[in-house]
């Protein structure tokens, strides 16, 4: 059985940065529902170590961080929306302030830190933890909310359209979504006038990736089911610096590492790598750069990892800027103070996804969306390093005043049916979710991962194509269970990547493909249409 209709003035979709944000926003005058998978605090935000790229320093300027996001992006950036979020930081740093995100100062001044593709000191942290600083702040303001409600362990299946309106009225709005009760296994119906997804990227597509379990890319595949546009799913940025340990998966070595003064060296010789792929830059090259040469250096010398070596600096230094970091190491019998650190590339952002205007609007009536599941035109094909928690804040409060500015004008939501169980089953067959979801995340990252290949590509849609049919057949057979949506989404945003990465017949920023390595002389998005 189904639970009954619960309804909101607004329901958003993930409870990290960009929903967050809008949430507080929107909570002055409206009823606001926000839905996480998992905890409340198992999202991406609390994840992020580096920091918030803001200018807020005499020596800089607004001019030189949007030029370093348009050099960073590959020319493939939307200006009006480069400059509408870099010229928005200094207001989204000021909130967070208000919040009482206790960023680390320089005496009076704030402490900048300077990451790959900045040419200036602009990144205002919290230490090495900035994103669980954040995450708490936000979390704390949403709980003493009043009309603010948080549900946890809500697993989302698809969003509410016309087409499951009790009486069809033809109007292509969303009008909530359907999402699993991960404690009770029953399936809630969220209904609203207005609809935010900020449900993050699909780093899990992949199997090595930095991102949270959860990450498999929800509200990319719900939006496209129902009709939306996305844009430029070919370009899956991978973080040149995972840690590389057999007992711990997935823990990112911030890239504020390397802009601190860590060097890049071969394991054996002790040769600084960077040296022959961007001398001039260094290990401040864009992520794409340094990813794509330590994974050179890994298949030509047939390395298991290379090194990122701090020591060079003093013990005292290294632990003040990274104590997070540091802890976590020595636990694993690591001391970054005294050697190096062994790295390899993993996924780590999602730059493409769902098409949004400056208001943060998709295609979809009724339905906004802001954060990593979004294609808003900041990042191009290569998000510089410390603009995705700046993109959340912005967007975020760009879905917000856009809602309440448009208010009059959203209609109330129509009498909608509930979900439907009277066909399906409980799965007897639960290993066919783990051989799928195994099968699908080794295929992208062997076929569709840093260097790519025409062959590789079509080899892996050839994959997908195949498993559709499968998985298709057991989600309508069987009850939804969270593993099963998050493998449903999954395939379907492995489609949605491999397909944009066959549309694109040239190499720029993150999608670097063995035949067609040069860049064509005009920018242009791959735009895929439901």
């Amino acid at each position: 059985m189904a639970e009954a209709v619960k309804e909101y003035d607004v329901l958003i979709i993930g409870s990290g940065a960009a929903g967050l944000t809008a949430a507080l926003t929107l909570a002055e005058s409206r009823r606001v529902l926000v839905l996480a998978k998992g905890e409340l605090t198992s999202g991406s935000t609390a994840w992020a170590q580096g920091g918030i790229a803001a200018v807020l320093d005499a020596g800089d300027t607004f001019e030189d961080h949007i030029r370093d996001t348009m050099v960073a992006g590959a020319g493939l950036n939307d200006l009006a929306t480069v400059e509408f979020v870099i010229e928005g930081a200094p207001a989204a740093i000021d909130r967070l302030f208000e919040l009482g995100v206790p960023f680390n100062r320089d005496g009076d001044d704030l402490h900048l830190t300077r990451e790959g593709g900045h040419s200036h000191r602009r990144i205002v942290h919290v230490h090495d933890a900035t994103g669980w600083a954040v995450q708490a702040a936000l979390l704390k303001a949403a709980e003493e909310n009043p009309n603010i409600t948080l549900l946890p362990h809500r697993s989302c299946i698809d969003l509410i359209t016309g087409r499951h309106e009790d009486k069809y009225s033809g109007s292509g709005r969303v009008w909530g979504a359907y999402a699993l009760n991960e404690e009770t296994g029953k399936v809630e119906s969220h209904v609203a006038r207005a609809t935010i997804l900020a449900a993050g990227g699909a780093g899990r597509v992949y199997q090595f990736s930095t991102a949270p379990r959860g990450a498999t890319g929800d509200g990319i595949a719900m939006a496209w089911r129902a009709g939306a546009r996305v844009s430029n799913m070919e370009m899956m940025q991978f973080h040149p610096t995972c840690l590389y340990n057999l007992e711990v998966k997935n823990f990112l070595i911030t890239e504020a590492v390397r802009g601190e003064g860590g060097h890049l060296l071969h394991p054996v010789t002790g040769h600084r790598i960077m040296q022959d792929y961007d001398p001039e830059r260094m290990e401040l090259a864009p992520r794409d750069v340094v990813a794509r040469a330590i994974d050179d250096q890994i298949k030509r010398f047939g390395l298991d990892y290379v090194h990122l070596d701090i020591s060079h600096q003093s013990p005292e230094f290294v632990t003040r800027h990274f104590p997070t970091i540091h802890e976590k190491l020595l636990g694993l019998g690591i001391d970054m103070t005294t050697g190096p650190i062994p790295v390899v590339p993993a996924q780590h952002y999602t730059c493409g996804g769902v098409v949004i205007g400056l208001d943060a609007r998709t295609d979809l009536p009724g339905l906004w969306a802001a954060g990593e599941c979004t294609e808003s035109g900041l990042h191009g094909a290569n998000r510089l390093a410390s603009n995705s928690l700046l993109e959340c804040f912005v967007f975020g409060e760009a879905a917000a005043q856009d809602i309440l500015a448009s208010w009059e004008e959203l209609p109330a939501p129509p009498s909608i049916r509930e979900w439907d169980e009277s066909r399906v089953t409980d799965s007897d067959e639960e290993v066919v979710i783990k051989q799928n979801w195994t099968e699908i995340r080794r295929m992208m990252w062997n076929y569709v991962g840093i260097v790519r290949t025409t062959k590789r590509l079509e080899r892996a849609k050839h994959r997908i194509d195949l498993l559709a049919s499968e998985i298709e057949d057991y989600y309508g057979h069987f009850r939804v269970t969270t593993d099963l949506i998050e493998l449903r989404n999954l395939h379907q945003c492995a489609e949605l990547i491999v397909r944009s990465a066959l549309k694109r017949h040239e190499s720029r920023g993150l999608h670097y493909t063995l035949d067609y390595p040069e860049t064509d002389e005009a920018a242009t998005d791959t735009v895929l249409v439901p």
